[in-house]
């Protein structure tokens, strides 16, 4: 096909257009000037000559994607299967118990045995490992077969392993605020366990936790403290202890209010199991509405917080309509507590009441009841107090929490 000079039109470029009328495309060609610069605009936009692009409208270049989502889901990441499970004890606070040594541990499983499944016993040795303990709540610690009441071996032990305490405490534990570490005063191992407080501090730091590490340690009965070796481990480890919180438990005055009630088998079981009912009472009434007055989860913070010396009793008043109820209360705590005597100032108080309906409802009941809680805010210098209505109670209980001696 012969076209003039000023104009021209590849052969390919029909042939891709085929489909199209040709004779029309040909006079259009005709018009155009090749002196102007050619518009392909048209070219591009024929069918099959399309550039090939992604499709931006669906997934744009700069998309991030979406995958940061799963990492901020509400959903938890896959517990670790050697964490303990949570408490069943109620409370008002989130806590834990780690005994240590062979009291300590006895002591530990009394709170375990109430449903505090947060518990890991300590020891340097299975012999001394309370029946029926399963093993992901015991840790044995090795380097000896038990210290032999040797107190500067039982610090060296448990220095040693103190890494292994705080990884037991990271995958048995996990977050809580409050630490209970339980021992025996009279022992090797329990007399040492002041030496493991920094790891214990660092695990709640850890954990973000807004609690202290309280101490129980328990004190050697008279008999037991003739022996220079037993007395000597106590003293050392009350020093060590003195500026912490920490309850001391009397073995003598337990011995003495359960002497004739249970046999001598039973003696240290059930002096531990008492104790540790008493406890949970409060934790357990601190996490419980009042109609009248409540003790909440701040009281018992700084309660337990204060640093020095605790006690803790509790006492039944069955005529609550005595006159003096508040000394009567006060010192029925007092007298059947398993704790030594107060003594000295005490910096916080708290004392809880539970009475029946009828008992609350009764204005001049209701007048000694405030009457006894001032007879105790008198005595400490910051004083918290709860009543809560119980039906089932046979007559006034009160429970005190005296602090910081």
């Amino acid at each position: 096909m012969s076209i003039d000079g000023r104009y021209c039109v590849a052969s390919s470029t029909i042939n891709l257009v085929g489909k199209y009328n040709v004779p029309n495309i040909l006079k259009d060609v005709e018009k155009t000037d090749v002196s102007q610069p050619m518009n392909t605009e048209g070219e591009k936009n024929m069918p099959g000559n399309e550039e090939t692009k992604e499709d931006s409208y669906i997934n744009p270049e700069d998309d991030l994607g979406f995958d940061f989502v799963e990492a901020y889901d509400d959903d938890p990441a896959e517990d670790d299967e050697r964490m303990l499970p949570e408490n069943s004890a109620a409370s008002s606070i989130s806590c834990a118990f780690i005994g240590v040594g062979g009291g300590g541990g006895k002591l530990a499983k009394a709170f375990l045995d109430l449903g505090f499944n947060k518990t890991i016993l300590v020891n340097t040795t299975v012999k001394d490992q309370p029946d029926g303990v399963d093993p992901e709540n015991f840790l044995l610690l090795p380097g000896a077969d038990g210290v032999g009441k040797d107190v500067a071996l039982g610090r060296q032990i448990l220095g040693e392993n103190s890494a292994l305490l705080e990884d037991a405490l990271r995958t048995r534990i996990g977050s809580v605020d409050w630490l209970f570490v339980l021992a025996g005063g009279g022992g090797g191992t329990g007399s040492a366990s002041a030496v493991l407080h920094k790891s214990l501090e660092r695990h709640l730091k850890s954990c973000e936790s807004s609690g202290k590490v309280v101490y129980v340690l328990t004190r050697p009965s008279a008999q037991e403290l003739l022996n220079p070796t037993i007395s000597a481990n106590y003293k050392s480890a009350l020093k060590d202890l003195s500026e912490h919180p920490h309850i001391v438990l009397d073995n003598e005055r337990q011995l003495q209010l359960l002497r004739g009630k249970v046999g001598m088998l039973n003696l240290y079981p059930s002096a531990n199991r008492n104790f540790a009912k008493l406890i949970a009472q409060v934790l357990k009434l601190s996490s419980v509405a009042s109609p009248i007055q409540t003790f909440d989860a701040k009281d018992l913070e700084r309660c337990l917080g204060t640093p020095g010396r605790m006690v803790v009793g509790s006492t039944i008043a069955r005529d609550p309509s005595r006159r003096d109820l508040g000394s009567s209360l006060f010192q029925g705590c007092i007298k059947s507590s398993p704790c030594p005597v107060p003594a000295g100032q005490i910096k916080t108080g708290a004392m809880l009441l539970v009475a029946t309906s009828q008992m609350a409802g009764d204005p001049d009941i209701s007048k000694k009841l405030e009457s006894a809680l001032s007879y105790v805010g008198g005595r400490t210098e910051t004083l918290f107090s709860g009543i809560y209505v119980n039906e089932s109670v046979p007559g006034l209980i009160a429970i005190s929490l005296l602090g910081g001696m």
